[in-house]
C-alpha cells in the first residue's frame, strides 16, 4: 500500500502543481457552461430593422385590424420607456389586392420581392376565415418568408387575427363580447410540489410553488459537474500511461513495483485531483450562491451522494482507461480505444430530458441502476424534486461498488500485459481477452 500511496501522491502532484490544472479548473466550467450563458446574454440581442410585411385579404376582414394591431405594438414594444433605445423591430404592413384571375402569379411576384429584400414576408388570407367549417377550402391563412417556421413576426400575427376573428364571430351571432368576457378568460395551472408535515411543529406545511431552477436547473448542473470531474480526472490518466509506456518510463518503475501497484497508484491519483477539483467547484458554488440569495436551491442532502458516486466512478472508469492507456502505442491508439470505454459516460448526457421528465418512471428507474450509468443518471434523479426512494439509492450505490471491484480486477489484468507489450496495438477482442484470461 505504501508504494501505492507514494505513486498516488507523485501523480497528483504532478497534475495539480501545474498551471494547466488552474487553467483547466477555471476554463472547464466556462466551455461547459459557455452556450447557456451566451444565450442568456444574447436572448434580448435582436435585429431591430423594421420588417415590412405584405397582406394579400381576400375576406375584405383582416388587413385594417392588423394593420391597426401593428400600430399599436409598434407604438409600445419598439422603444425602451425609459431609455428611448431601439429595442424590437416594427412591423409594417403594405396592403395588396388580391389577383383573382392569377393567384399564383401573385405568390411568385411577392416571393420575388421577399428575394430581392424589399419584403421580410407576405401573408395570403382566405376568404372563408370566418366560418372556417363551412369553407375549410377558403379558409387558409398562409405566411410566405425565407424561414417561416422560426419566424417571430409569424408567431405574433396570431394573437390579433384570432382576436379579431373571435370578436367578428360574437357580433354575427349577435351576442355583446363585453357580457360574455369571462368565457376567454385564461387560467394558468400552477406546478407545486406535495404537501409535507413540520418536522418541528407538526403542522401541514404549504406546498412549494416549482420552478426551472430546481427541477431542471439544479440536477443538471449536478450532472455536468459529475461529468466534468470523470473528463478532467479519469480520461488524462489514459495518455498518461501510453506516454510513460513509450518513453520507457513504465519499464523502469515496474522494476520497483507491481504492474497493479503502478496502476492503482495511478488511478488513486486521479481520485485526488477529482477531489480537489470537486471541492473547489461545491465550495465556490456554495458561496455564490449564498451571495445571490440562491441558498434554497442548494442540494446539500445529495452532496454525500455526490462524492460517493464520483469517487467510485473514477476507479471504475480510470481503472479501464489507464488499463487501455497500457495497450496503446502512440495517440492514434488511444483515440481509437477511449470511444468505446467512455460510452457509459457520454450517452447519459443524451438522457437528461427523458429522465428529468419522467424521473421516477421504469425507463429512468432501470437505467440509473445500470452501474455504469449510475454515477449520472442516479445523481440526476436524486437532485430532481421528487427523489428517488432509498432503497434505489443504496442498491445502485452498492452495485456501482460490486461494478467498480470488477473494473478494477479486469484493468489490473489487463495492465499486466499491456504495459509491458511492444510492437502491433492489440485490437478490442484481445483485450477483453487479457481481462478474462490474464
Amino acid at each position: 500500500m505504501r508504494k501505492i500511496f507514494r505513486i498516488a501522491k507523485r501523480e497528483y502532484k504532478v497534475s495539480v502543481q501545474t498551471k494547466g490544472f488552474i487553467i483547466g479548473l477555471v476554463l472547464a466550467p466556462i466551455f461547459m457552461g459557455g452556450g447557456a450563458i451566451v444565450m442568456m446574454l444574447m436572448k434580448d440581442r435582436v435585429d431591430t430593422t423594421a420588417k415590412k410585411v405584405a397582406i394579400v385579404d381576400r375576406s375584405s376582414l383582416m388587413a385594417e385590424a392588423l394593420v391597426e394591431a401593428a400600430d399599436n405594438r409598434n407604438a409600445k414594444e419598439v422603444y425602451d420607456e425609459k431609455t428611448g433605445k431601439k429595442v424590437k423591430p416594427a412591423y409594417l404592413f403594405e396592403i395588396i389586392a388580391p389577383n383573382t384571375e392569377n393567384p399564383a402569379s401573385q405568390r411568385l411576384e411577392l416571393s420575388n420581392r421577399v428575394r430581392n429584400g424589399q419584403l421580410h414576408a407576405f401573408v395570403e388570407i382566405g376568404a372563408g376565415i370566418l366560418h372556417p367549417g363551412e369553407e375549410p377550402q377558403t379558409s387558409r391563412i398562409a405566411y410566405y418568408s425565407k424561414n417561416a417556421v422560426l419566424d417571430d413576426l409569424r408567431q405574433w400575427m396570431s394573437w390579433p387575427i384570432n382576436n379579431h376573428l373571435r370578436r367578428l364571430r360574437l357580433a354575427d351571432a349577435g351576442i355583446d363580447e363585453a357580457a360574455v368576457k369571462d368565457l376567454f378568460n385564461w387560467l394558468p395551472v400552477e406546478g407545486l410540489g406535495l404537501v409535507t408535515v413540520d418536522t418541528e411543529t407538526g403542522g401541514i406545511k404549504d406546498a412549494r410553488r416549482s420552478n426551472e431552477g430546481e427541477a431542471v436547473g439544479v440536477p443538471v448542473v449536478m450532472m455536468m459537474l459529475m461529468f466534468l470531474m470523470i473528463m478532467m480526472s479519469a480520461v488524462p490518466l489514459l495518455n498518461a500511461v501510453m506516454q510513460e509506456k513509450s518513453q520507457r518510463i513504465a519499464e523502469v518503475l515496474l522494476g520497483a513495483v507491481t504492474p497493479f501497484q503502478f496502476m492503482m497508484g495511478k488511478v488513486l491519483g486521479g481520485v485526488g485531483v477529482s477531489l480537489t477539483g470537486a471541492s473547489v467547484y461545491v465550495i465556490g458554488g456554495i458561496i455564490a450562491a449564498r451571495r445571490m440569495g440562491l441558498t434554497e436551491y442548494i442540494p446539500y442532502h445529495i452532496l454525500p451522494w455526490f462524492f460517493a458516486y464520483m469517487l467510485m466512478g473514477i476507479v471504475m472508469f480510470g481503472a479501464i482507461l489507464t488499463a487501455l492507456g497500457s495497450a496503446c502505442n502512440d495517440a492514434k491508439d488511444a483515440q481509437s480505444l477511449s470511444m468505446p470505454a467512455m460510452l457509459p459516460v457520454m450517452i447519459p448526457m443524451f438522457l437528461i430530458m427523458p429522465v428529468l421528465r419522467e424521473p421516477q418512471g421504469t425507463f429512468a428507474t432501470w437505467l440509473s441502476l445500470f452501474p455504469p450509468f449510475t454515477p449520472t443518471l442516479m445523481l440526476l434523479r436524486q437532485s430532481a424534486p421528487a427523489g428517488v426512494p432509498l432503497w434505489q439509492a443504496w442498491g445502485s450505490l452498492i452495485g456501482l461498488l460490486v461494478f467498480t471491484v470488477l473494473f478494477v480486477w479486469a484493468g489490473g489484468r489487463i495492465f499486466r500485459v499491456g504495459i509491458l507489450m511492444q510492437g502491433k496495438p492489440p485490437k478490442l477482442p484481445d483485450i477483453l481477452r487479457w481481462a478474462i484470461r490474464g
